[in-house]
Formats: structure tokens, sequence, C-alpha cells
């Protein structure tokens, strides 16, 4: 069987498609759509962001609402918060949180990880960078990153974490190859500058950065030939950014958003379906309609 690939007029389509989207319906729909009324420096940026993706599972639904939940319990103030988090202990206004697996311990553990970075390091992009180096290793980046939040290695000085929180930062070079959608998406937050994202890491280029995987990307990824891998892993991810890099070099996830939202919001219902399909200018992309002759 031919591996399907996009048309050759597959970046115009692309662009028209990011061009005509409502993103202003999406933000609403977005856990962005929380973090950005807190983002007023890149320290305030870096906490909620991080918090937001930390937290970024299941459908937005349940994230916004989970998120919601942690800025009011907190009165707002999530970088004070961390700011005053020196040690790892329960923090009784977060009793009883829960967002699917994730439980108030984990969040305060992240809280006192956060603050140690930043005696430590400054600011998480300092981390991330670190890794990153000069040759632009968004792999490394990603993982340095994953192993500082993740706490002290077994063995060294320093509270253990609580059972289930290293699996909330898996790293890109572990032995599953994750795809790291959370932190990826954190990243792509604080790197562009182009709405809705927030801009606060002036000294990352967003030219090196990678697709966050979601379900959604995955699935439209696929369908419309920028991937032939059939799971989710970091082959996929550098797979689906290449593709997206020859549309733009610059830039390569400003689509992540677009073509997230569109599965989100049932612009793309998943089937041929032409009441739904029928304006959609990437459709003669697509591996469900390519050498279909409609009537429109």
């Amino acid at each position: 069987m031919a591996v399907h690939r996009p048309s050759a007029d597959f970046p115009r389509h692309l662009r028209a498609l990011y061009r005509r989207f409502p993103f202003d319906r999406s933000l609403a729909e977005d856990p962005l759509s929380g973090v950005r009324p807190l983002a007023t420096d890149p320290w305030h940026a870096e906490v909620a962001g991080i918090l937001a993706a930390t937290i970024a599972v299941g459908n937005t639904t349940s994230i916004r609402r989970a998120f919601a939940d942690l800025v009011e319990r907190l009165e707002g103030d999530l970088a004070g918060w961390v700011d005053s988090a020196r040690e790892y202990r329960p923090d009784p206004r977060l009793e009883g949180f829960h967002h699917r697996w994730i439980r108030a311990e984990h969040l305060e553990y992240l809280g006192y990880r956060l603050h140690d970075i930043r005696a430590r390091s400054g600011s998480l992009e300092e981390v991330f960078r670190a890794g990153l180096g000069p040759e632009g290793d968004f792999a490394g980046g990603i993982d340095r990153l994953a192993h500082a939040l993740r706490g002290p290695a077994p063995g060294t000085p320093g509270p253990r974490p609580p059972p289930g929180y290293l699996r909330l930062f898996p790293t890109p070079l572990g032995p599953n190859r994750s795809p790291c959608k959370r932190l990826t998406l954190f990243v792509r937050w604080m790197v562009r500058t182009e709405f809705p994202d927030l801009g606060m890491w002036r000294g990352v280029s967003p030219a090196v950065l990678r697709v966050p995987l979601d379900q959604h990307v995955y699935w439209i990824a696929y369908h419309l030939g920028l991937t032939a891998r059939r799971s989710r892993s970091w082959a996929t991810v550098e797979e689906v950014t290449a593709a997206l890099r020859k549309v733009d070099g610059n830039d390569p996830v400003r689509f992540d958003f677009v073509l997230c939202h569109t599965g989100i919001s049932g612009d793309c219902p998943k089937r041929a379906d032409l009441r739904v399909c029928g304006p959609c200018v990437v459709r003669p992309d697509c591996r469900l309609w390519r050498g279909r002759k409609v009537a429109i």
C-alpha cells in the first residue's frame, strides 16, 4: 500500500486554514485561556504555565475546570505560593484537590520543586536552555526540564516525590521515547510570540520547537500524510514537525493550535462527512477524501 502524502498544494491549504481560523472562539476552550491573565511577567507565566500544562490530562473542559479550581484555592497568587514553598509539605488550601489521577500531594511537590529550581537556576527557561545547548537540541531541553521537575535522583538528599508524581514528567530520551505532549506544549506557550501564546522566553527561537502531539493533532497529521506512524512517540513528533517545517521553517508549530482545535471543535469529524468536511480547505490532502469526486 502506497504511503499517503499531502498534495503539492498542502502548504497553501494549511496557510489558508490558519488565516480563516477562529482563534478567539477556540482560545476560550483552551487551558491557555486561564493562564494568559496570570502571565504578568516571565516568572508568573512560568508558574501558571507549568501548573496548567502539568494537569493537562483529559478533555479541555475538565482541564480548565481543574486549573480554575487551583487558581481559586490559591487566591490567584500561584507564583507567591511557589515562592513560599521552601519545603515539601501539605497545604490546607489544596486539601481535596484532584483531577484524574493528579492529587494535591503532586502539586505540593511540584510547588516545592519550582521553588528549588528558581533558587538554583533562576527560571525554567534557564533549565531548558541548558539542555537545549548551542545546537538547538530540543529533546535535550525537554529532558533537562523533566529531570529538574522530577527532583533529586534516588540516593541523593531531598524529600522523595509522592507515588505517581514522576509519571507527570516523562522525557523523550527515556526508554519509552515519550512524545512529552504536556512539556512540549508548555514550551510552545512560553516561546512563541504570536497569539495566543505568551512569548516570554526570548532566548529560545521558535524554529527549534516541536509539535505537542495530542490525540487530535496526531489523528489529523496522520490523515494529512504528515506521518505514516501508527502511534504517538517522539519519533512521530519529529516526523510531524519536519513536515510542518517545510511549510514554515522559522515557526513550524504555529499550526499546532489550529490543528488541535480543529479536532476539539468537531470541525474535523474524523470520518468522511461531506456536511462538515465540504468547506475544509485541507480536504484535498486528507486520506479520507483523496481521489473522491464530490459536488459541493
